[in-house]
Parts: C-alpha cells; sequence; structure tokens
C-alpha cells in the first residue's frame, strides 16, 4: 500500500498540479456525474459523491463547474454518458496493477490502454486475475513532523480507523471505505494536515522492485495516470524509499 502512495507524494505531484489542472478538473467532473447518475444529487445519501466533492474541493475547482457536473448526472442537463470501467494488467517484475477508468467508448480506452502497457512493458491481463488482490480501504498519510505519534494514534483509532502505522517520515491510517471522512475529519478538527488521503485499493501482498525494474514500473504507471480516462491506478510494488526520492528528483 504505501509504496504506490508515497510514490504519489514524493514525484511532488503538487508542483505540476497548475499544469495538470485541466486534465485532473476532467476526472473530477467524470467522476461526479457517474457519482450523481447513481446515487443522486444529494451528498448526505451518496457517500461516493460526498468523497468525490471533498476531492473537487482540495482540488479547487469551481462551485460552479461541481453544480453543473451534479445536474448533468441525474439528468437535469445534457450530458455525456461514461462507462465505469476496470482494468487489470501486470508491470515489469511480475507487480499486480488495477487500473479504474470512466470512459464513453471503452473500445478506444482499452486499444489506447493495451498500447500504453505494450510501450512500457506491461501486460493486460484478464478479468479476476489481479483484481482478488486489492480490498477497497480509506488511506491517510501524515508527515510524521506535523503530529506526535501517541496523539495521531489516538484520534484516528477513535474516530474508527483499523490500521496505524509509522516508519521513518510517515504515518499511514487506514479505514473503512464508509469511515474515511469521519477519520479525515476528526484528524482535522486538531489541526493537523495531510499529505494524501482517499480511497484506494489496498494490496494483500506487496512486489519488491529495485533498479532500472523500479523505473520501468513507475514510468508505466505515469503514463496510465496521465491517461484522460484514467481514474486511478492501483500497484502492488514496494520500491525503497531512497530509490522514489531518486527517481521522482530525477
Amino acid at each position: 500500500m504505501s509504496g504506490h502512495s508515497k510514490w504519489k507524494t514524493n514525484k511532488g505531484k503538487k508542483a505540476v498540479a497548475d499544469a495538470k489542472k485541466s486534465s485532473a478538473y476532467t476526472k473530477i467532473i467524470k467522476e461526479i456525474i457517474v457519482a450523481a447518475r447513481e446515487g443522486g444529487g444529494n451528498i448526505d445519501n451518496n457517500s461516493r459523491l460526498r468523497t468525490v466533492m471533498a476531492r473537487a474541493k482540495e482540488a479547487n475547482m469551481p462551485s460552479d463547474n461541481v453544480k453543473m457536473a451534479i445536474k448533468r448526472g441525474t439528468g437535469e442537463l445534457p450530458g455525456i454518458v461514461y462507462e465505469a470501467v476496470m482494468y487489470e494488467a501486470y508491470a515489469p517484475g511480475g507487480v499486480a496493477i488495477l487500473i479504474e477508468a470512466l470512459t464513453d467508448n471503452k473500445n478506444r480506452s482499452t486499444a489506447e490502454i493495451r498500447n500504453i502497457m505494450s510501450k512500457r512493458g506491461g501486460n493486460m491481463a484478464g478479468a479476476g486475475s489481479v483484481s482478488w488482490m486489492f480490498t477497497k480501504k480509506g488511506y491517510i498519510m501524515i508527515e510524521k513532523s506535523l503530529a506526535k505519534e501517541d496523539e495521531l494514534m489516538s484520534i484516528a483509532l477513535d474516530a474508527g480507523a483499523e490500521d496505524f502505522k509509522s516508519d521513518d517520515k510517515n504515518y499511514e491510517i487506514t479505514t473503512s471505505p464508509q469511515d474515511l471522512e469521519k477519520v479525515k475529519q476528526a484528524i482535522e478538527a486538531k489541526g493537523i494536515k495531510w499529505q494524501d488521503a482517499e480511497l484506494t485499493m489496498v494490496p494483500s501482498s506487496l512486489v519488491k522492485v529495485v533498479g532500472n525494474e523500479a523505473k520501468q514500473v513507475l514510468g508505466l504507471i505515469d503514463a496510465l495516470e496521465e491517461h484522460d480516462d484514467v481514474q486511478q491506478v492501483y500497484a502492488n510494488f514496494d520500491i525503497p524509499d531512497e530509490i522514489l526520492e531518486e527517481i521522482a528528483n530525477s
């Protein structure tokens, strides 16, 4: 779990956020439309919509964009119909990958993602060959310098967190999907800020990769995440922190 989340943080994506803001907004809008279509436009009754609305807020998306996306999802405004697709694949080194996408043309998206996999040394896999390794969880990562361990652990567990771990630089908190927002709010109420807080797919086991293979894995994941239809990419790699930082800064 921590490998992929740390890569997203160490890579310094915040530094290039403005350059990718348009793409990020497009992906969030797609998710809002689908969430509203499936569960309605009331966030009190739609946990999926509530979660993506929090992402929109964190991305500083204009409220008018959010309102229009909800109306497209509920049918109050005309809009494109997006289909949710999950692709399963393997990266170099036998790393398992799950790719969540929203598309208005499944055949096009499948062909384009297959092309990315081929160019980057990955292989598409059959349905069920990878997904069994992952379980949906809430995940929060916080820099150690921002909180005392005993205090943060107490806040998280009292709010319903399932697990709390720490390493040299970060705390990692795992929750059930439905308790993520509650735990986030409890932490925020104490003035503690997180680096990453999201619903994710947690792998049951990790695959250690180093050297050139690590670069290939991260290059493939970056290429997939840059595709307009790809919402999330999950992987079970374990790459040492020093290699993550080296690649992120190269």
